[in-house]
């Protein structure tokens, strides 16, 4: 837990983000926005993503972690990954830098925990807030409709404040991926995630992977040297490079580096120091 000032005071400016596994071939983002429409019909809602790998909180926490600083002081961001709905889960509420971040406390926040640079306030979520909102008999199935966003809504248009979400605690569910290991001059690490594109977003730092002298990554049995962007090799070369959101990433030019190593989430990435 960073131990710096603490956090900028919340103060609401209207927009909330949306971080979900829930797709879009279903309604379920829909209904989430009209919740939040409902109450608050000024909220400048902006999808974050809503293509998380199903059940994976910690792909959220990765995205959130590194998108939040993108967005202005008093946004409201709720991230909906929620393998446990409905049942005796905490939600969890963290108030840092001017901004509120809510989500199930099952790890998914550990992503932007780590990434702030101010001390955090840490709540577990009240349920007796609910009565005040007037939301007597939320779904077991979908808390994303009947918590998250009518609370959001209320947070956004300054009617509910932080302080009023429930009891300050000391810390929340730890994240679900094990932390990079530096170690013998070799870095570890995994794949989160992987894009649109099919490149390989690793849970490697840039600053981490500056401490490997002249690095060279190992994954799916390559071993890919470290660029400055894709166009550094010809097309249907794989390729290593710090991308904009500062992490390790392996792609491949103008093709797909997950088909082509055939590597998904969780696979092991290795960066060492290039052999003479």
């Amino acid at each position: 837990m960073p131990s710096a000032a603490p956090s900028a005071a919340f103060q609401p400016s209207g927009v909330i983000t949306l971080t979900t596994d829930f797709g879009h071939k279903d309604p379920f983002v829909g209904v989430m926005k009209g919740q939040v429409l409902r109450r608050f019909p000024a909220a400048r809602l902006v999808d974050l993503t809503h293509e998380v790998l199903v059940h994976w909180p910690a792909e959220a926490g990765f995205w959130l972690g590194r998108s939040f600083a993108y967005f202005p002081p008093g946004t409201v961001h709720v991230a909906v990954v929620d393998p446990g709905v409905g049942s005796s889960r905490d939600i969890a509420v963290v108030e840092a830098e001017g901004q509120l971040f809510l989500a199930p406390d099952n790890g998914l926040l550990a992503g932007v925990l780590e990434r702030l640079v101010s001390t955090p306030i840490l709540r577990r979520f009240d349920d007796g807030v609910l009565r005040e909102l007037e939301i007597h008999r939320p779904s077991a199935t979908f808390h994303g409709r009947d918590i998250f966003a009518p609370v959001a809504a209320e947070l956004a248009a300054g009617r509910l404040r932080p302080e009023a979400l429930g009891p300050v605690v000391r810390e929340l569910v730890p994240g679900w991926l094990d932390e990079p290991v530096l170690a013998g001059g070799q870095l570890s690490g995994v794949v989160v995630t992987v894009d649109h594109f099919g490149n390989l977003l690793t849970n490697l730092d840039a600053p981490l992977v500056a401490q490997v002298a002249t690095p060279v990554v190992r994954a799916g049995g390559q071993e890919i040297l470290l660029r400055r962007t894709y166009s550094d090799v010809r097309p249907g070369e794989y390729v290593a490079l710090i991308n904009s959101f500062g992490v390790l990433e392996v792609a491949r030019a103008e093709k797909s580096a997950a088909k082509g190593l055939g590597l998904g989430r969780g696979a092991p990435i290795l960066v060492s120091p290039r052999r003479a």
